[in-house]
């Protein structure tokens, strides 16, 4: 069977990775109109490189929960052909083991170049003045994909959730495009994973309640 599978930010919350809806969150401290756009950061990229800084220290600190190892467990030992897609910038799934992650959103450990598009791995801390390794140009930034900016590997994306027997979204709020608009593209069956229903919740067959860390392992663990 192929599976594919959109996680988002309640996969990596309960490793203490909030989201910019978190009432008391690293978020709520910033403008997003300044930290999480290219006008913002072509006005004070200082102030954008400090917060994604901030960022990677926390994501850094964090660990793989129980949802990203089952998910890992999912791909490495099923029979199934799992596609994993995730809206969330951190590696957390990567470090839980899972091969191919799609990161739609870009990866807060990756650097890139606003002027030749070069990419490569980033420093802890990031400053507007270093320069590509590859252009030299001082125009490095997170390898983030901001508002109003155009999400990676779209063409993968939609082709891997409309060939897929059974489409799951795990842990995301449905209320960002063009990832919330995903499930109408699903050719097979539907699931929904989530601390409750979602926006799109009525667009999705079936429905699973409750924590990730509690709730994937054991649908994961019914798969195999």
């Amino acid at each position: 069977m192929k599976i594919t599978v959109l996680t988002g930010a309640g996969v990596s919350a309960e490793s203490g990775l909030g989201t910019f809806r978190d009432k008391d969150g690293l978020w709520t401290k910033y403008d997003l109109e300044e930290v999480a756009t290219p006008q913002g950061f072509a006005r004070n990229p200082g102030l954008v490189h400090d917060f994604y800084n901030a960022r990677r220290a926390n994501c850094m600190q964090a660990m793989p929960n129980a949802a990203h190892d089952a998910l890992a467990r999912l791909e490495e030992v099923s029979a199934h052909n799992v596609t994993l897609i995730t809206q969330n910038v951190d590696d957390l799934h990567e470090r839980a083991g899972s091969q191919t992650v799609i990161h739609m959103h870009g990866a807060l450990m990756q650097a890139t170049c606003a002027v030749c598009r070069a990419t490569w791995a980033a420093p802890l801390t990031m400053a507007p003045d270093d320069l590509c390794p590859d252009c030299a140009a001082p125009a490095t930034r997170p390898d983030i994909v901001w508002f109003g900016e155009v999400p990676y590997h779209m063409d993968q994306i939609a082709e891997a959730v409309s060939n897929a027997d059974l489409f799951v979204a795990i842990g995301t709020s449905a209320e960002v495009y063009p990832a919330a608009g995903l499930v109408e593209l699903a050719q097979g069956r539907t699931l929904e994973i989530n601390l409750a229903p979602s926006a799109q919740a009525n667009a999705f067959e079936d429905h699973l309640i409750g924590p990730a860390t509690k709730v994937v392992p054991n649908w994961v663990a019914g798969l195999l």
